[in-house]
């Protein structure tokens, strides 16, 4: 492998399907239009990673699709593995680092803050140091990478709830990390209606 072949994104996905993602937003906007917005976002996460020199394994929740969006010549297609996000993400990069990868970065699908340049960024910051956050600004993560692995930030995690970022950065207080800027990821209708992109999807709601 050379330096670029050494890096891995993983990219966990949730497979589009009516009443199963975005949840939250769904509450708000309805399922159809939930699905609408997943799907959106799914397309965004492929714009911004399809051309990053990496490799790239996206990890669907539920079954493998041959035939999507995530394009089988660039996208390794793999299923997530475990009770929980916590040991599906902890599989995956026990995976990648058994392959030969170096650095491993995993993010989610629904970010529309999210950047080729600040994966990029990322990657860099592995460099000189042994891991990397990307804050949400709910209270958890967007991104989080490692050059070497450490269970711990894996384990005793209220998934999906505003105190992962803080357990996360408890357990790497004595590592060598590095702390990307704050970002918003897309889990309630608050976090897009002021957002141009979505408002195709928005019409029919009536703004509180």
């Amino acid at each position: 492998m050379n330096k670029t072949n050494t890096n891995l994104l993983l990219i966990f996905t949730r497979n589009p399907e009516l009443g199963k993602c975005k949840t939250r937003l769904a509450a708000k906007v309805g399922d159809k239009t939930a699905l609408e917005i997943y799907e959106f976002l799914l397309a965004y996460t492929v714009s911004f990673t399809k051309e990053l020199e990496a490799g790239k394994q996206v990890f669907y929740s539920e079954a493998i699709w041959e035939n999507d969006l995530w394009d089988n010549h660039i996208y390794q297609k793999k299923l997530q593995n475990g009770v929980d996000l916590g040991i599906r993400m902890q599989n995956a990069f026990l995976d990648g680092f058994s392959s030969g990868f170096e650095k491993i970065i995993v993010i989610g699908s629904d970010m529309y803050d999210l950047s080729q340049e600040d994966l990029e960024r990322a990657f860099a910051k592995l460099e000189d140091h042994d891991y990397v956050i990307g804050p949400a600004e709910d209270g958890g993560y967007y991104l989080l990478g490692m050059s070497i692995f450490k269970k711990e930030l894996f384990k005793n995690k209220a998934w999906g709830t505003e105190t992962v970022l803080s357990h996360t950065l408890e357990d790497l207080k004595t590592e060598n990390y590095f702390l990307l800027e704050a970002k918003n990821d897309v889990d309630i209708y608050e976090d897009i209606k002021d957002i141009e992109a979505f408002q195709p999807y928005l019409k029919h709601i009536e703004n509180d």
